[in-house]
């Protein structure tokens, strides 16, 4: 008689089930809605695109079969040309071939069907370089390229872009940024590597792992999250991959060897040297929750600085927000249309166009960051955040920060699905999280621009971290995550003022958000963000190999002499009682 599944499994199959379920509702609903590709497109599959050094690299060839000479459309991927992760991306582009362009899908060196090994960045200028030489000697090339794609297929853009090529005309990358050192910060992006490592050691597994393991891995969200804890919880942090996944990634532990971004390693990989050179016209696409939105706006920045005139969208997307890899599609149709076809009338009259959280709606602006007044919201004793001046006897705050029990992340920009905006209450109820908050305001208040966090500190320890968070305080009680950074704190870093006590300054990226009348403006004040952020340790030995923990009592200043303050660039006047 057949044995009936056991409870464990039947509960499998139901969280793999949702998990596909949950991943491919959205990228089902926007193939239906796109159902209607021209029939008129000819796809060449698996074509194999030699390398200087002889590696192959498979390329799919999308065309329209209309004769004539149109434009090209490349895009160099790790996540694959179709499948689970790749689908998405081969249906736009059969729609952009639709609209006319030849296009040029690649899985990069050592990624599914192409040669060589992956080695992420390292390759990608010599390889870029040599794709486009191959398109340039097509006899169906009408010499001009444009290059499309978001996260690690918005580096590979910069990679090609940067060769100085005169074929390449329009560029849109999206959710990315040009220098990638941010993986040997010091500030380690814990959840960040170790999450897109565990992914990519799946989506490229050598088949050690089953078809069912892989799937398992990366559809079923609490599996992942299973697995991912157990590498976020390791020390050292230099062998948290085989934590997570039960063997060691190569390039993981290749980062681990290379930890500041002063090495060669990481200077070579690093472009953001050479984007001020790129003469190719840019139209960057980001969200407010990006987890590389301050890269590209650093980039957006340089090309500003070097006299280009590029574009900006962003919206109140995740890195991993569908809507934002369709808004990239959306902008860069009339981005192509109007720099490789030559097509005037295309474009949208002003340049930078954000969508303001709380306010709902879309802002059109001649440039970034627009015109604001640059505002000081002081810190007070009894958790209170105030314009008003602040008195000379204010007593400052205290709390533990203890690594071994670590302040955790709560939302924010994350690759995982629980990126975004989330109540922190949660968060905030934690004795190692101080929050300051303004009385709820009597109208609203917009910020659009940077936002710093100064603060006056003390530690009983010389490194430890210090990390401050905006966020919007609901009347009913719910308290949502805008934007925030985290400092690094060690001998030399920081203003030592004479009574001891250190001024830092905390970039906490930028937003756009209208705090409305009846909420109030919180800031929220600790000392990690784990796992987004490594834990420190406090004892200053490289994170890669360190396991030894001390605990930090810290002190946080705000009085006359010590005018702690988050900045916020208001773009309207501030009313709320003092």
């Amino acid at each position: 008689m057949r044995r009936p599944p056991s409870t464990h499994w039947t509960a499998g199959v139901r969280l793999l089930a949702t998990g596909l379920y949950r991943q491919s509702r959205y990228t089902m609903g926007w193939l239906w809605r796109y159902s209607q590709v021209a029939d008129g497109v000819a796809i060449s599959r698996n074509l194999r695109l030699p390398m200087p050094d002889g590696v192959t690299l498979a390329t799919d060839h999308y065309r329209p079969k209309a004769q004539g000479a149109f434009p090209t459309i490349l895009i160099r991927t790790p996540y694959g040309r179709g499948g689970l992760l790749g689908m998405r991306l081969a249906t736009m582009a059969r729609q952009f071939a639709a609209r006319g362009y030849h296009v040029i899908c690649q899985d990069v060196r050592g990624c599914f069907d192409s040669g060589g090994r992956f080695d992420p960045f390292v390759q990608e200028l010599a390889d870029g370089q040599a794709t486009l030489e191959w398109i340039a000697r097509q006899r169906w090339f009408n010499g001009a390229v444009g290059l499309w794609g978001s996260s690690y297929v918005g580096y590979t853009q910069w990679a090609t872009a940067v060769s100085g090529s005169s074929f390449v005309k329009a560029i849109v990358p999206a959710v990315t940024r040009s220098d990638v050192n941010l993986l040997a910060e010091e500030t380690f992006p814990l959840d960040l590597t170790l999450r897109w490592s565990m992914i990519m050691d799946t989506l490229l597994d050598d088949g050690q792992l089953s078809r069912w393991q892989r799937l398992n891995r990366l559809a079923n969200r609490r599996e992942q999250e299973r697995r991912l804890a157990s590498g976020f919880a390791h020390l050292p942090l230099g062998t948290a991959d085989a934590a997570a996944t039960g063997r060691p990634i190569p390039f993981y532990r290749a980062w681990h060897e290379h930890i500041h971004t002063r090495s060669a390693y990481w200077q070579s990989v690093d472009l953001s040297r050479r984007i001020a050179s790129v003469a190719a016209p840019a139209h960057f696409v980001s969200g407010w929750y990006d987890v590389f939105l301050d890269g590209l706006l650093r980039d957006f920045a340089l090309l500003r600085a070097a006299g280009r005139s590029p574009y900006l969208t962003i919206g109140p997307w995740r890195h991993v927000d569908p809507d934002c890899q369709q808004e990239a599609f959306h902008q860069g149709l009339p981005w192509f249309g109007t720099h490789l076809k030559g097509q005037p009338g295309h474009l949208r009259p002003y340049p930078v166009r954000l969508f303001v959280m709380g306010a709902g709606e879309w802002r059109d602006l001649d440039a970034w960051p627009p015109p604001a007044q640059t505002t000081p919201y002081y810190l007070h004793a009894g958790g209170r955040l105030a314009l008003a001046t602040l008195a000379r006897d204010d007593p400052a705050d205290h709390y533990l920060y203890d690594p071994a029990n670590p302040t955790p992340n709560l939302g924010g920009p994350l690759l995982a699905l629980d990126a975004g905006p989330v109540d922190n209450r949660f968060l905030e109820a934690r004795p190692d999280v101080l929050t300051y908050t303004t009385p709820p305001l009597t109208a609203d208040v917009e910020i659009i621009g940077p936002v710093q966090l100064v603060i006056f500190v003390y530690s009983s320890l010389e490194h430890t971290d210090f990390f401050g968070r905006l966020c919007d305080l609901y009347p009913d009680g719910r308290s949502i995550n805008l934007c925030d950074g985290l400092i690094r704190v060690q001998p030399g870093r920081g203003e030592r003022q004479p009574d001891g006590s250190l001024r830092l300054v905390i970039d906490m990226v930028a937003t756009a958000h209208r705090f409305l009348k009846g909420h109030a403006i919180r800031l929220q004040v600790s000392s990690g963000a784990h796992p987004r952020f490594a834990r420190n340790l406090g004892t200053g030995e490289p994170y890669s190999h360190s396991t030894r923990a001390v605990a930090a009592e810290q002190t946080i200043y705000h009085d006359a002499a010590h005018p702690s303050a988050v900045i916020l660039p208001v773009t309207g006047d501030c009313h709320f009682s003092k």
